[in-house]
């Protein structure tokens, strides 16, 4: 692939598995970086646009990395968040982020089973699927290995989750 961005655009990837606070924490971070950020998220690529299911080769990977690029390309800080497998989107987010001329973070939630169906509760999805597909879809330290990959534990709560992201990526202090 060719360079993407800018040196002053930045990229922040959330992952983690489902319930772990992904969509939350990726939508309170944008929203204090208002319209300078655009965010990709795996389920609206896969679900909603393509109305596909989660399988090897899956044509939402490309999307993904073309949205990411095409909002790079043009002046925005990009934030990339969903459960995003090592396995299926390692290989296309290792590459985006190699391509990326500004910086970019890697943030994986690393929430237990049992906390992941605690806070699937209390989501609007909630009955939209249960435990067993959870257990199905559940890779525990599901890790990149990328340098750098930043480990936000489920104690963390939202607030401090995205103030920790806001100061690394951004540079922003809570006062901001």
């Amino acid at each position: 692939m060719e360079l993407t961005g800018t040196p002053s655009t930045r990229l922040v990837v959330i992952r983690g598995n489902s319930g772990a606070g992904k969509s939350s924490t990726a939508l309170a971070v944008r929203y204090r970086l208002g319209r300078t950020c655009a965010l990709v998220q795996q389920d609206v690529m896969r679900r909603v646009v393509l109305r596909e299911r989660d399988v090897p080769g899956g044509a939402n990977v490309g999307l993904i990395s073309t949205v990411a690029r095409y909002a790079l390309d043009h002046g925005y800080h990009v934030i990339v968040e969903g459960i995003m497998s090592a396995e299926r989107y390692g290989e296309m987010l290792r590459c985006l982020a190699e391509d990326h001329r500004g910086r970019t973070w890697f943030y994986y939630l690393d929430v237990s089973f049992d906390e992941s169906l605690r806070r699937h509760a209390t989501r609007p999805q909630a009955a939209e699927f249960g435990a067993d597909d959870m257990r199905g879809w559940y890779r525990p330290g599901d890790l990149l290995g990328v340098a750098g990959e930043h480990l936000i534990p489920q104690e963390s709560a939202l607030p401090d989750t995205c103030a920790r992201i806001l100061a690394e990526a951004f540079g922003m202090r809570s006062t901001d």
